[in-house]
């Protein structure tokens, strides 16, 4: 540890102003955070909350339905990363399913779905493309590699997501946050500078961060002392790089150009939210042979009412304090959207207490 590492600790521990809320909005950060124990060497009157930052967890659920309706069609096979596999639609999830006959592969890359397709041209393959700004980019090379190829027997069901959107959202409607840990892998493509709109028009503060140990200290001491800088009155930027490695003011072009070809804004679905103006990605109308039915998938329902997720994913409640966590919601059987990946806040947070 460096002398300004350990002089960073030391001011994050011993804080003791006005209570300070810090929300990351990235599903790699929760896990890093649980993983170095982050949580542990801060101050009590510093908090650090998850938010929706983990892809498969806002998922809706009419989206699984879609792939399970889709995986017992005859002829097709739904193609998928394992972490969707035992996400809950209405009644089952895409595992369950498999074990009554539907057909579903998980495979470790998208192109593994091209490779299947040519060896078996006589059925439909259907890919299950969730994901942030990170993520939409592989998509849109994945389409591009199938019309290029001019590969027929391949679609996509999309449940594509961008951050700006849903912090707005979460600011619009009262979150109690101080500042975001911005996303350092969304960034890594977007660039910083898209949430400069956000942090000016709400004077939140705002810190990308990386996600090792010493990345995260640095990144949550700068933004709990811009905080405090700006509660004291005095002037800050309110958006702050310290992921300067990967992370540029306008991220990578190429890989925004590519997205814009092939996807268009949306209005989208967010599992524990509900539907979000502009917070999604859809083919544009000339690709849309490349769709599964993506369009209109809502969440239509809640799977239990006890669930406490959409307060969790606002920072209004502590996973503990809802009465399902760690005994009927478990990652096993999950309830809500925060249970269901291994980046969820719910997920994380049992982990977590279960090694102490």
């Amino acid at each position: 540890m460096t002398e300004q590492i350990r002089q960073m600790t030391t001011w994050l521990a011993a804080y003791d102003g006005p209570d300070i809320s810090i929300m990351e909005v990235c599903g790699s950060h929760t896990a890093a955070i649980s993983k170095y124990g982050i949580s542990g060497i801060l101050s009590e009157k510093i908090h650090l909350i998850s938010g929706p930052g983990c892809p498969v967890c806002v998922t809706p659920s009419a989206y699984v339905d879609r792939l399970i309706e889709l995986a017992f069609e005859p002829h097709t096979t739904v193609v998928t990363f394992g972490d969707l596999l035992r996400v809950p639609g209405k009644t089952k999830s895409l595992e369950e399913s498999r074990a009554d006959g539907a057909s579903v592969e998980m495979v470790y890359a998208p192109m593994d779905t091209i490779r299947l397709a040519k060896e078996h041209p006589d059925r439909q393959y259907v890919f299950a493309a969730v994901g942030f700004e990170t993520t939409t980019p592989v998509y849109a090379w994945f389409v591009d590699t199938l019309k290029k190829e001019k590969i027929t027997n391949v679609r996509i069901l999309t449940a594509l997501k961008t951050m700006p959107p849903v912090i707005d959202w979460l600011c619009r409607n009262g979150a109690k946050v101080d500042g975001f840990l911005a996303p350092g892998h969304v960034c890594a493509v977007t660039g910083f500078s898209c949430f400069e709109p956000i942090a000016k028009k709400y004077r939140i503060p705002f810190g990308v961060g990386g996600f090792a140990a010493e990345e995260l200290v640095v990144a949550v001491y700068g933004i709990a002392r811009a905080i405090e800088s700006h509660r004291a009155g005095r002037e800050i930027t309110f958006v702050r790089n310290y992921y300067p490695s990967v992370v540029t003011e306008n991220g990578n072009e190429t890989a925004k150009e590519l997205v814009e070809k092939y996807f268009e804004p949306a209005d989208a679905c967010w599992r524990g939210i509900g539907t979000i103006e502009g917070s999604g990605r859809l083919l544009r109308d000339e690709y849309r042979c490349f769709d599964a039915g993506s369009e209109g998938l809502i969440e239509d329902f809640k799977r239990n009412q006890a669930c406490r997720c959409d307060r969790v994913l606002m920072g209004d409640a502590k996973p503990t304090d809802c009465p399902l966590f760690g005994k009927v919601c478990t990652p096993m059987n999950p309830q809500g959207a925060c249970m269901v990946s291994e980046e969820g806040s719910c997920h994380q947070y049992l982990a977590f207490h279960r090694t102490r």
